[in-house]
C-alpha cells in the first residue's frame, strides 16, 4: 500500500492496470492518490477527496496507516502551496489554506475513529467495571445482581478467548465459586465483592496477555466489548444505596427495628428516642447523617448531649468535633458532656475569642468538664480585670478552673478573689478554690468568711468549715 511517496508515473501505471470489476482472482486495489506537483486550492481539494474515499474504503489498520501517510503528504503540500492569504481586516475573507488544514484535521479525526477497537480497550473497560464493583455501596439485592452480571460476563469472555483464559494464572470461573464453609455474612451473597473483582482482574489479565490484534482478532475483540457493554448495563441496573429513599436506607439498616409499631410521629424521632435509651450510638449517627432536617439534627445532637459519656465513641467524637471546629456551640457542649479529651486543642484555641462571649461560655464549661489541664493558663488569663474578656464571662473561666482541679490554678484564683472588682468573679473564684480542695486553696477562701459580700462570704464560710473538719496535721519531729 502506497504512502504517497510513489513516483507519479508509477502511480499512473498502477491506475491504468487496475481492473474495474475484473475477473475473479485479479486485484481490484486502486492506485494511491498522488500529491499534485504544483498544488493549487482546487488540486489539493481533489487530492483530499481521494484520501477521503480511501478512508471510507479502509478495512485494516494497515489501510489506515496508508491514509495517515497520505495526510502527512497533504500537509506538506498545503504548506508549500502558493495560496492567497486572507485579508486580516475582513472577518469574512476566504482563507483557502485554513480551510484545507481544517479538512486534513477532520480526516485525521476520521482515521482515529476508524482505528481499533483494540485489546487495550477491552482491558480498560473491564478495569472500569471492576472499580465500579469495588467502590460502589450496593444493597443486598444489588449485590446479587452484580454477582450475576459478573458471572455472565466471565462466561461470555470464556467463549471469546477460551485459550487465553485457560493459560491465565487464575481461573475466573473458579474465583467465582464460594469457598467451602464460607459465605458473605453481611449480605448472604455467596460471592463476596472481592472475589468478583478478582475474577474481573483475571479476565483483564488474560485479555492483556492474549495480545489481540485489531485486524486478526477483530471478532474476538468485538465479542468482548459487547460482553463488557452487557456487564456495564448490569452494574447500572443493580441497586445502590444511593438509589434508595432515605427511609428505605434506614429501614434496610435496621434503624426502625427498635419500634414494635409506628405509633409516634414522626417515626424517625420515636426510633431515635429508643436508640438513645439503648445507647445505640451508631444508629444516632446514622440518623444524623441520613435525615437532612433541622428537626432531626437538633434532636440527634440533644440525644448525644443527654447521653454524655455513654455516647462517646471514636465515630461520635469525630462527628461532633467536626461541628465544633465550625464554632457550633451545641457541639461544644456535647464534647464537654462526653469529656472528650480529643477536643482539648480545638477548644483551647477558642478561649481568647473575646468578641464572642456566648462561644467562650460554652468553651470554658466544656474544658472544665473535660478536665483539660492544658487550658489552665489560658483560662487564668481570662480573669485579668484589665483584659478584654466580657465581665459576665469571667466567672465561667473561674468555675472551669475549679472543675479542672489543677493546683496550678490556686494562685490566679486567689489573686482574683483578693483583688477583682466584681463580686461575681470573686465568688466564682472562691467556689473554684473549694473544688480544687487543697489546704492552700481552702485557706485562701476561708479568709473571706466575714466578707461584706454575701456571695463571697458564703464561699469563705464553706471553706472554713471544710478546714475545721480536716484532721489536725501530725506534729513534725
Amino acid at each position: 500500500m502506497s504512502n504517497g511517496d510513489d513516483d507519479p508515473a508509477d502511480a499512473s501505471e498502477e491506475a491504468d492496470a487496475a481492473d474495474d470489476g475484473g475477473d475473479a482472482g485479479e486485484s481490484t486495489e486502486t492506485a494511491a492518490p498522488t500529491l499534485p506537483e504544483d498544488p493549487t486550492e482546487e488540486s489539493l481539494n481533489e487530492y483530499l477527496d481521494e484520501i477521503a474515499d480511501r478512508l471510507d474504503a479502509a478495512e485494516t489498520e494497515a489501510d489506515l496507516d496508508d491514509v495517515e501517510a497520505l495526510l502527512d503528504d497533504a500537509e506538506t503540500g498545503i504548506g508549500a502551496a502558493d495560496l492567497p492569504e486572507p485579508d486580516e481586516d475582513d472577518e469574512d475573507a476566504e482563507d483557502p489554506r485554513g480551510d484545507l488544514e481544517d479538512r486534513v484535521a477532520e480526516l485525521r479525526d476520521g482515521v482515529e475513529e476508524a482505528r481499533g477497537p483494540y485489546g487495550e480497550d477491552v482491558v480498560d473497560a473491564i478495569e472500569t467495571a471492576a472499580g465500579t464493583v469495588e467502590d460502589t455501596e450496593w444493597t443486598a439485592d444489588g449485590r446479587e445482581d452484580v454477582a450475576a452480571a459478573v458471572a455472565s460476563f466471565v462466561d461470555a469472555a470464556a467463549d471469546a478467548i477460551d485459550d487465553a483464559l485457560a493459560a491465565a494464572d487464575e481461573d475466573p470461573e473458579t474465583l467465582l465459586e464460594e469457598p467451602e464453609g464460607e459465605a458473605d455474612a453481611d449480605s448472604g451473597d455467596p460471592t463476596p465483592l472481592d472475589q468478583l473483582v478478582a475474577a474481573l482482574d483475571a479476565v483483564a489479565g488474560a485479555v492483556a496477555d492474549a495480545g489481540l490484534d485489531a485486524d486478526d482478532d477483530a471478532d474476538d475483540i468485538a465479542a468482548l466489548l459487547a460482553a463488557t457493554d452487557e456487564l456495564e448495563g448490569g452494574l447500572d441496573d443493580a441497586e445502590e444505596w444511593d438509589d434508595l429513599e432515605t427511609h428505605e436506607q434506614l429501614r434496610a439498616q435496621g434503624y426502625y427495628d427498635v419500634l414494635g409499631h409506628y405509633k409516634d410521629f414522626p417515626v424517625e424521632w420515636a426510633a431515635l428516642k429508643e436508640h438513645e435509651a439503648r445507647g445505640n450510638v451508631d444508629m444516632i449517627l446514622l440518623a444524623l447523617d441520613s435525615l437532612q432536617s433541622d428537626f432531626m439534627e437538633r434532636h440527634c445532637l440533644e440525644a448525644f448531649e443527654r447521653m454524655g459519656k455513654r455516647g462517646k465513641t471514636e465515630a461520635s467524637v469525630e462527628e461532633v468535633l467536626g461541628r465544633a471546629e465550625k464554632r457550633d456551640r451545641p457541639a461544644i457542649r456535647i464534647l464537654g458532656k462526653m469529656a472528650a479529651e480529643e477536643a482539648t486543642d480545638t477548644l483551647v484555641e477558642y478561649v481568647p475569642e473575646d468578641s464572642n462571649p456566648q462561644l467562650q461560655k460554652a468553651v470554658f464549661k466544656a474544658l472544665g468538664e473535660i478536665g483539660a489541664s492544658e487550658a489552665v493558663q489560658p483560662l487564668a488569663n481570662q480573669l485579668d480585670p484589665d483584659g478584654d474578656t466580657d465581665e459576665l464571662v469571667r466567672p465561667h473561666a473561674a468555675r472551669a478552673l475549679g472543675l479542672i482541679g489543677d493546683a496550678r490554678a490556686v494562685k490566679p484564683l486567689a489573686d482574683a478573689l483578693e483583688a477583682h472588682p466584681s463580686d461575681d468573679v470573686r465568688a466564682a473564684a472562691g467556689w473554684a478554690l473549694r473544688q480544687i480542695g487543697t489546704r492552700e486553696a481552702l485557706e485562701a477562701v476561708a479568709e473571706y468568711a466575714d466578707e461584706h459580700s454575701f456571695v463571697v462570704s458564703t464561699e469563705g464560710e464553706k471553706a472554713r468549715d471544710a478546714l475545721d473538719d480536716e484532721p489536725e496535721p501530725a506534729p513534725t519531729a
